[in-house]
Parts: structure tokens; sequence; C-alpha cells
């Protein structure tokens, strides 16, 4: 049989080595993969043993084509019938094109239909083409002219072991995370006794590879399905066999003592992600993860010397570039303190932040992660003893220096500027968190918000006419800019990229789901807000005017707050006073954000209460009647709880209307929004007095953006 088993870039030459390994004959390597023959065991002893193969092709026919009516002829020479089953269902992969056959789906067509015609010629009913999870594959291969036609003999990656169905962000694959093992030596690490620490685990794909190969463990176990066992020629003996004592040797292996292999990382989700992974590949008495921070990693005493290896992000994502800068500096500080004799191996797909890390690698591979280019450097750590760097140089204790460009250099002076301005302000403000920089240059879009000591940084989304490079140079001085004059690390900071809110996406959970909630002041109210959950942090910071406005008004009345959000507005509401208080949202999420703004204030629930629903639910069914009246509803909402879309440009005439409606005589209704194109109909509402309140409720942190809401006071007339 003949066999091509392809590869990601990169390491042909390590599955070359694995395949001749296994017994295959007349090997040899090409650009991601490799050729070879051998007998139908060696299919399976690569179906079940290869760490580094990707799809493993069982080549069928190679002939010269020119058009669509010639692949079609090819495939229907094909004796089918000798090699797979008239009752299996079947796929088609095709690639490559030629001046007939010039795109792929017309290429898989011409395969499929001469499959069908075949069989049908045959005698047999159609078979049945299935997309997904069929039992056989067929891969085909258009190549300067010539269509190779194979049986895809696993039926899938054989990098998808079975063991990882939980994973983190860009994980890498199985296979890829194999060969960088490999690489590292770690076989050769292992069997001396030596350990591997990965102390950005994610969801544990390097441990489990590493426990997997020093076990000698067949990585194939965990897989369930095997397209060859629809083809004629499968051998059920031979395979079982196979397989019989693949799960013997892994049933004395994990029984076996292995060196330390441990990973570490700071997001609770992941690890349990990790966790999970690692016992459903039986490893759990082998492998362990833990939390903790990349910047308190210490080397255990009794851990053997061996390796550090990690893949630490990219940096694809906006603001990234300048904080993992740190990041990798950080690792190579705690490395040369703490790990001195041991190897550290960091795969990337930007070596230029490995610069960062002020080491001169001793080693560098070029692999490929999918369709990025990216490097795994190796790095000596020297023993004390030949130790050439002075005392205290690759310390925590000497503060990390990033010389700022001319435009992060810009961005830290207008910051200092702005700070300087808002303090005679802030003295006689009650508020621990306000707003620093509002795109102040236009070139650099983003909102910087201070909450009680902690930083809020928002991109504003860059015009498609923008070059997506040149916004991701600009974002990252300003993160630059911002460490520099807080003196603080990029991981310091929480960084959203901030967009049209569509439907439930403003409840949507960010990555850094567990951050913990903080504590901010705002006149007499104390209130929580979370700057990494979600898209907004739970305090609209330009509606401070406007609640302690009311806070100063409500004393002895009913108050209505409707889109109430986190209720901030009512707290300030209750706190000054208010008989009654009614807090409507749609969320259940923001209500009980507001129930707990309440426990935090020690505001009883009995005079307040809470209500989920539509806001034009329950103005249409409201029968009480209130004084003052808070409607902020947003722009534009077309969540699945409610019966319709709202459009506040159009809807506003009806709510003010209700809200009207519902009003106490000489009561009041705040009306807000932040369209910035939103015109009041003043002709439709002409019934009602009605004041522009906008100016007296901006700010001075935010008089540089005076559209950034509208306001207004309407009363009965």
């Amino acid at each position: 049989m003949q066999f091509f088993v392809t590869c990601p870039k990169g390491f042909e030459d390590l599955l070359l080595t694995e395949i001749m390994a296994l017994g295959g004959q007349d090997c040899k390597s090409t650009v991601a993969g490799v050729s070879c023959d051998g007998p139908l065991e060696l299919g399976y002893k690569i179906a079940l043993n290869s760490r580094l193969a990707n799809r493993l092709l069982w080549c069928l026919s190679k002939e010269a084509i020119e058009t669509g009516d010639d692949l079609y002829d090819v495939v229907k020479d094909i004796p089918w019938r000798s090699l797979t089953r008239e009752s299996s269902s079947f796929a088609v992969d095709f690639t490559g094109s030629n001046r007939a056959i010039n795109n792929t789906q017309y290429g898989a067509l011409r395969i499929k239909d001469a499959i069908v015609d075949y069989w049908r010629d045959e005698g047999f009913e159609r078979p049945n083409v299935s997309k997904q999870d069929p039992d056989i594959r067929i891969n085909a291969r258009l190549s300067k002219g010539v269509v190779t036609i194979a049986l895809d003999f696993v039926g899938g990656s054989l990098h998808q072991r079975g063991y990882r169905q939980e994973q983190g962000i860009a994980p890498l694959k199985e296979n890829l995370a194999a060969a960088i093992l490999l690489r590292m030596g770690w076989p050769d690490v292992a069997a001396a006794g030596g350990s591997l620490i990965d102390p950005m685990c994610g969801s544990g794909t390097f441990l489990t590879e590493a426990a997997l190969m020093a076990l000698k463990i067949a990585p194939g176990m965990f897989r369930g399905h095997w397209s060859f066992e629809h083809f004629k020629v499968h051998n059920v003996y031979e395979w079982e066999t196979l397989l019989k004592e693949a799960k013997a040797h892994q049933q004395q292996a994990i029984t076996q003592p292995l060196p330390p292999i441990i990973g570490f990382d700071m997001h609770p989700p992941v690890l349990r992600s990790a966790n999970h992974n690692i016992e459903r590949a039986g490893l759990q008495n082998c492998v362990s993860v833990g939390h903790n921070a990349l910047s308190q990693l210490r080397c255990d005493p009794e851990w053997p010397k061996g390796l550090i290896l990690t893949n630490p992000p990219y940096g694809e994502r906006l603001g990234e570039i300048e904080a993992l800068k740190g990041t990798y500096l950080q690792m190579a500080q705690v490395a040369k303190e703490y790990f001195a004799g041991w190897t550290i191996g960091v795969f990337t797909g930007n070596p230029e932040l490995a610069q960062n890390m002020r080491m001169r690698a001793s080693k560098k591979n070029k692999l490929f992660n999918g369709a990025i280019a990216c490097e795994l450097q190796q790095f000596k750590i020297l023993d004390a003893s030949e130790a050439t760097l002075r005392k205290g140089e690759a310390t925590n204790e000497r503060p990390i220096i990033v010389k700022l460009s001319d435009g992060a250099t810009m961005i830290a002076n207008r910051l200092r500027k702005n700070m300087k301005a808002l303090k005679p302000w802030l003295k006689n403000t009650p508020t621990d968190c306000y707003r620093i920089y509002d795109a102040d240059m236009p070139e650099y879009a983003a909102a910087i918000d201070w909450y009680a000591g902690h930083i809020h940084l928002q991109e504003y989304a860059a015009p498609k006419t923008v070059n997506p490079q040149a916004a991701r140079v600009r974002f990252n001085e300003i993160v630059s800019a911002v460490c520099a004059v807080f003196e603080i690390t990029p991981d310091d900071i929480a960084i959203k990229t901030r967009e049209r809110n569509k439907g439930d996406k403003q409840y949507q959970k960010f990555e850094d789901a567990d951050a913990q909630d903080i504590q901010v002041q705002e006149g007499n109210a104390r209130l929580w807000v979370n700057l990494h959950k979600y898209l907004d942090t739970g305090l609209f910071l330009d509606h401070r005017p406007l609640r302690l406005k009311m806070a100063n008004e409500v004393y002895g009345k009913r108050f209505l707050n409707l889109f109430c959000y986190t209720a901030s507005a009512t707290v300030h509401a209750a706190l000054g006073g208010a008989k009654k208080t009614v807090s409507v949202d749609m969320s259940k999420t923001y209500l009980a954000w507001a129930e707990r703004n309440f426990a935090l204030n020690h505001i009883s629930t009995a005079t307040n209460e809470f209500v989920q629903s539509d806001c034009s639910q329950y103005l249409a069914n409201c029968r009480e009647g209130f004084d003052v009246i808070m409607l902020d509803p947003p722009s534009f909402s077309n969540s699945k709880r409610m019966e319709d879309v709202l459009d506040i440009q159009r809807d506003h005439v009806a709510l003010i209307k209700r809200c009207m409606e519902v009003l106490l005589p000489g009561g009041v209704l705040y009306f807000s929004n932040n369209l910035r194109s939103f015109k009041l109909a003043i002709d439709e509402l002409s019934d009602f007095t009605i004041k522009d309140i906008t100016r007296e409720t901006i700010d001075k942190d935010f008089a540089r953006n005076s559209k950034i809401h509208q306001c207004f006071e309407i009363r009965q007339k």
C-alpha cells in the first residue's frame, strides 16, 4: 500500500524519523508530509502511534488530467467495490485547480458524481453523501495537472487525539505540541528524570503530550472513529490485537513513576478544562496543574532540573503587544532567578516579543501554527557559578523601563496635562472614578477612565478606512503611555474595544470572567464595578451629575428608574430619602448587581422594588404614580427578551408620553440617551414643558465630549 502522511510545515524530518521507526519503507519527505510504502499493518501503526501526523492518506490513483470529464473518468475507473462497501456514506475533500477545474466545489462535485455513478452501474442504490461524520472520506489533490485520489485512512486529522474536548483561547494542536517537545529533547530529559514545567499551561496540551510521550502511550488510543473499519481490506483481528496491546501497555505505564510534569495558569476556568483533558487521557496521577501567576513561579527543591516550556500569547489582539513585553521579560527574570541550570523553551508567533527576554537563544526552530509562522526559541539558564550577570540584574526589584515612542510620549504628556487640569475640580467633586482621556487626539481613539486606583482603557473600533496595522500601533502606544504615567504594568489595565452593541452582546462575559468586583465612591453612594467581566463596568460615569442632582430632589418622593442597568441612580435616590423606588430592567444579571449595590449601602429592600421586565411592557401595565422618573434607554436593542426592537429615535415619543401618564402632578421626568444623531420630536411632545439640561449634566471630565449624551427635563404644563 502507498501512503502519504501529512504534517504542518517545519517538522517533516521528525515525521520521517517516526514513520521509519514504525516500519515505513521507501520513505521520502517533502513539504508538509512524508510518503512511504508498507502493508496494511503500517497504516494501523501510524494511525495508533503517530504523534506528529495530520492526515494518513492511502493513495489509490495518480493521473494527469485537463478537464472535469477527465477527473470523472479517473475516479470512476477506481475499483471502489473492492475497496469500500456500497452502504458506506462518504464525503469528498478536494484541493487545487487548473483552467477547467477552477474551484474546489466543482472538483468535489465531479468526484461525487463519478462515485455515485460507479455504484449505480454496479447495480447498487445511490450511496449517501454526508458532509458531517461520513463513514469514509475521499481526498483529492490537483497540482501541476496531476490529480492524486486517496482514501483518508483515519477519516480525520490525527492531531485530534480525543482527550482534549475542552480548550482555552488559541490552543496548540496536539501534534504541534509533540513536535515542540521533540525539538526540546523532552524524551531524553524525561528518561534522565528531568522535570517539565509550563507556567502558562492553558488547556494542558504540552503537559498531556509530554506524559504520553514519556510513558510511550499510543496517542491514538482515545479516538472513537476510524474510517478504515469501513474498508474491505480491514483486518479486524490484526487491528484489535494492536489496540489490545496498546491498552495493556497504557494500564501498566500509568503506574510507573514519572518526573514532575506540572502546569500553572491564572485563569480558573482554563485550569478546570486542563484537568478534565488530563483525566480523559487517564493521566491524573501523572500530571498536575495549579493556579499561579507567572511572577509567583518558583522552583520547588524537589523538582529535578529539566525544561520550562510554554506558548505565551502572540499579541494578536489590540493592546497585547505592550502588555506582553513585560510578560516575556518577567519570564526571563523568573527563570534566571529561580531556575538556574534549566532550559527554557518559548514557542511564539511573534519572535520580536522574545527579544524582550534580553537573552540569547541557544537554538531556534521555524514551525507553523496553522498559517502563522512561528519560532521555537530555546535558552540555557546558567548555573549560579557560570552566570556573568551582575547581582540583582535578573530580579523583579529593578523597574522595567520601556522607552516611549514619539506617539506614546505625546499621549503621556496629554494624560499628565489632563490630570493636572482635573485636580481643582476633583477637590470639590465627591467621586473617585472619572474620565482622564477621551480621544483628545483623534488619531489615538480611546477612552481612559480611573476607577479608585484602577485603569479602564477602551479602544474605539477604528473605521474600515483606517489601516488595521496603524491602528494597532497607535493603541499600543496608548498602553505604553498609561503604564509610564501611572507607573503600572500593562497587566494592571482593563483593556476593551468598544463598538456598537447588538442584541445581548452587552451581557456577554469577557475572557477574564472571574475578575473581582471593586468598590467605588460617588457622592454618598458606594457602588460595585467590574472592569473586566463585561463591556461596560456597571457605572456610566457621564451620568454622575444627573444622579447627584436627583439624589437632592427625591426626599419623600416616589422614584422610578427605567432601563436601570445596575441601579446606581436608584441607590442615590434611596440614600437621598426617596419614599419608594422601583428599578426596571430586562437583565437578571444587572438586577442582581443592583441588589448587591443596595446591600453594599445597607439599604432595605422593603420599599425598594426590582422588576425584571421589558420597560415598554412595564409601562403599559403600570397602575401607580411616581414623582421622579429616570428614562435612560439604549439607542438600539433587539434583545431576545423584548417583543419588539427598540429604536430610541423612532420610539422615544411613545415612551415619554407613557411616562408622563404615570407621572404624578408636579413630578419630573429626566430623559437621557447617548445617540449622537438623536433629535427630540418637539412638535409631537408640545403638550409638555421641556428643558434641555444636557450642558449642566456634563461634568468637567467629559467637557471635551459634548455629545456623550443628551438629557432633558420634562414636566406637565
